[in-house]
């Protein structure tokens, strides 16, 4: 979906959002990977918790971020309307070097997560 209208000041807070480092980070892996819970952020962007969870509520606040709860998680996404604009200024980025480190962390701790779960169904499985 494409922002039907982008008024002064819908620009002046995604303009804002993305005026910090730490928001970028942040962006650049929900703009990536989709969905992803303030406890991945954490181990991947190696944030504290509180540190997280400001710039995620900064984020949703200015509407460029989703919230959706499932029991005590919480998955955080890019919202559809600002996707265009997001890629735009990604493109800008895409060889930097930071935004680059954290994908690479983001693909080791999917990749392990999943030989973990691997292991799990495997456990089961044979007992």
């Amino acid at each position: 979906m494409r922002l039907k209208k982008f008024s002064l000041s819908f620009g002046s807070q995604i303009f804002k959002s993305v005026a910090d480092e730490s928001r970028i980070r942040i962006l650049h892996l929900l703009y990536k990977n989709g969905e992803l819970t303030i406890s991945d952020l954490e181990h991947i962007l190696d944030f504290t918790q509180t540190k997280t969870s400001r710039h995620i509520t900064y984020l949703k606040n200015s509407g460029m971020v989703n919230a959706r709860k499932i029991d005590q998680w919480v998955f955080y996404s890019l919202r559809e309307e600002v996707e265009e604009i997001v890629n735009q200024i990604f493109s800008f980025l895409a060889k930097d070097h930071t935004l680059q480190k954290d994908q690479e962390t983001y693909e080791i701790l999917a990749s392990n997560r999943e030989l973990a779960q691997n292991r799990f169904n495997k456990n089961i499985f044979y007992k």
